[in-house]
């Protein structure tokens, strides 16, 4: 998910109530959600796609950051006291409770990374495989939206010293999981619906289907399926009865096209994009001395020379 919502979620655990277990609790539970996010420095070194949601996602990763964290925020109170700028109202650091939420925020965000199609390695190093949820859309208003209400409110009972302040955030936290349970529930329906309907339009068994969430709209599914050679688009809507719009024609995958393999070995940006693809398709146009590879991705593209994830090279014959 985008970053607000990783931060949100450790704002929601903060006041839930975790927060009030130790001084800079909160801090902690906010930077720690977004702590498996490090891997964006490998932009600086040219790298992206094959660093994502690698690494710093899987268990080791997950395992020393939050103690690097706690370190880092108990060493940040200590400064703070020796130069005199610690504030008064800040509760008593303990470097227990800050390592337990450091845990509890890191964990957070495979999780949350884990439901949309973008998918998430974390099983990193000592599997690559991708998992995808494909809940969520990887910008989702509603669940900012519940997250921010019951921060906003949870934060007003503390203003006016009511009672059971954390409720709240404690409910939007309930409510967000059973959003996403919702979410990935009508996706696998999603799925098997399109799948039968593709079927008996007598398109042949798709060999897969991915139902890709949308913004906004939590009762769509843009459609995605494969025959095998091809790859078909679609919209499926729930309301105001499911029903399957599908796109005219296929279009062909070509990965089968040995300037594939060329193109891969030749240059690294099409080895690191065709790792990471999920649906990868290719337009290929041979002309006298050369060859032109396009690679796309069919959850980003619905041609593979359209869209942002799309990678080219040219082949010398």
């Amino acid at each position: 998910m985008d970053n607000l919502a990783h931060t949100l979620a450790g704002a929601a655990l903060g006041q839930a109530g975790l927060k009030k277990k130790t001084g800079l609790g909160m801090a902690t539970l906010m930077i720690a959600a977004n702590l498996p996010d490090l891997d964006v420095l490998g932009l600086l070194v040219g790298e992206n796609l094959a660093w994502r949601r690698g690494w710093t996602h899987g268990p080791i990763a997950l395992l020393i950051l939050p103690v690097l964290l706690a370190l880092a925020m108990l060493a940040f109170d200590r400064w703070q006291a020796r130069r005199g700028r610690r504030p008064e109202a800040r509760l008593p650091v303990r470097f227990g409770w800050l390592l337990a939420l450091a845990y509890i925020g890191i964990l957070s965000h495979p999780l949350l990374d884990f439901l949309n199609t973008y998918g998430v390695r974390c099983l990193m190093p000592f599997s690559e495989q991708w998992f995808y949820g494909d809940a969520l859309f990887i910008i989702d208003i509603w669940m900012w939206s519940a997250f921010a209400l019951g921060i906003w409110l949870s934060r007003r009972r503390e203003r006016r010293n009511l009672p059971h302040q954390s409720r709240p955030a404690v409910a939007a936290l309930g409510i967000v999981t059973v959003y996403c349970i919702a979410m990935g529930t009508a996706s696998v329906a999603a799925e098997r619906f399109a799948a039968r309907d593709i079927a008996e339009r007598g398109l042949g068994t798709p060999t897969v289907v991915v139902a890709s969430p949308v913004p906004v709209n939590p009762f769509r599914r843009d459609i995605i399926f494969g025959t095998g050679t091809a790859y078909g688009f679609g919209a499926l809507r729930w309301s105001p009865q499911p029903s399957l719009e599908l796109e005219p024609g296929l279009v062909p995958m070509n990965m089968d096209d040995p300037a594939i393999p060329r193109a891969a070995a030749q240059s690294k940006k099409v080895a690191d994009f065709l790792y990471w693809s999920r649906l990868p398709f290719a337009e290929v146009e041979r002309l006298p001395g050369e060859t032109r590879v396009t690679i796309g991705d069919a959850r980003y593209n619905k041609r593979p020379g359209d869209g942002r994830f799309t990678v080219r090279e040219t082949l010398t014959d």
